[in-house]
């Protein structure tokens, strides 16, 4: 038995009136996670369309949505007519081309990243801003229930002012359950550690820098890259370092999944279970030190990254469309700034570190 919307203890904001939703895409992160967060929260969907119908005829016998539409556009002008959110969940490449086809002052959240390079993430962000579209992207990890109880401690000043932040993934990631990443000039930071770094941004802002170094494995050479480092600078006070190995074929032992947020008075520290073992995942575990001096302690968080974290993206993006000031932390604005550092990544990547003069 999965868990209810009442059982979570930390919850995303959520609007007072939900809006239906029409679906583009019905593979697995719809069927896994979309849909089973959507039921839970009870936003109702109305319709989904696939290239592949027969994917689409099944997501909605499975979640009892009334239509599987055959065509895009009958998708579209399901959505029209049930005034529905356009939720589009299809590779990044193949976004924009789907917003051009939306209708002007239409509400869309699609999935991450926002392309695949900078430039297609400003063609999104323009076709967004010409249409007139209230959009967002979902970058979720930032509304993971653990997150959002992290940002609570931060925000009661129980760790005080952030100077640290390390991000370690170490294991042996199943990337054959993802067929498209094959043969991509971009794949790691794209389609992983973009989360990473959104969800920092989340926490501390926009670095000034970056320093990163992206590579391929021996032993996994069909992908262009498994095995990332990343300094983001955000000056002489903050560090902020990410350590990213996705092959780690040494047993379960020593696999890691961690962040670890470290202020002046404490420190906080997130174990996310989803990424050991995906996507069966193991537990997530919250713990924190402050310096009262009684240790670290945990902190019960009911609910996960997949798939309670896609409950906020949708209900944010609802919530938005009922106040228009309302802040929605996961619009397309503030997602194209992910998009800047993640292609600042690259491009430190590219130019190479500072030679080591070895002469006398």
């Amino acid at each position: 038995m999965g868990l209810t919307l009442e059982d979570l203890n930390y919850v995303p904001e959520m609007p007072e009136n939900v809006k239906n939703i029409v679906i583009i895409g019905a593979g697995g992160i719809v069927t896994g996670s979309h849909l089973p967060a959507y039921k839970m929260a009870g936003y109702p969907v109305k319709g989904i369309y696939d290239l592949n119908y027969d994917k689409a005829k099944q997501a909605a016998e499975d979640f009892d949505i009334p239509n599987a539409a055959e065509k895009l556009e009958d998708l579209i002008a399901l959505g029209v007519k049930e005034d529905a959110v356009f939720d589009i969940a299809v590779p990044a490449s193949k976004t924009a081309s789907i917003l051009r086809q939306l209708p002007d002052g239409a509400a869309v959240l699609m999935q991450k990243p926002m392309g695949e390079s900078i430039e297609q993430a400003r063609e999104i962000l323009d076709i967004c801003h010409e249409k007139n579209l209230t959009a967002g992207v979902n970058f979720q990890l930032r509304q993971a229930p653990y997150m959002i109880a992290a940002r609570k401690l931060i925000a009661d000043g129980v760790i005080g002012d952030i100077v640290d932040i390390d991000w370690r993934v170490v294991e042996l990631h199943p990337w054959h359950l993802w067929s498209f990443l094959f043969g991509l000039e971009r794949m790691e930071i794209n389609y992983h550690s973009i989360h990473y770094i959104d969800c920092i941004r989340s926490f501390v802002g926009d670095p000034t820098n970056v320093y990163c170094k992206t590579m391929q494995h021996p032993k996994m050479t069909d992908l262009s890259q498994t095995r990332t480092s990343i300094i983001m600078d955000y000056g002489n006070v903050l560090r902020v370092n990410l350590h990213i190995n996705h092959n780690h074929d040494y047993a379960p032992d020593y696999q890691e999944s961690m962040m670890k947020i470290e202020g002046m008075k404490g420190a906080i520290r997130i174990q996310l279970g989803l990424i050991l073992d995906y996507p069966t995942g193991r537990p997530d575990k919250v713990e924190y030190i402050t310096d009262d001096g009684e240790g670290w302690r945990e902190l019960e968080v009911k609910g996960s990254w997949f798939n309670e974290a896609f409950i906020g993206t949708m209900g944010g993006l609802m919530k938005k469309l009922e106040d228009p000031s309302y802040h929605y932390m996961n619009s397309v604005e503030d997602a194209y700034h992910t998009m800047c550092v993640v292609e600042a990544c690259y491009k430190s990547n590219a130019e190479g570190g500072t030679p080591v003069e070895y002469g006398r």
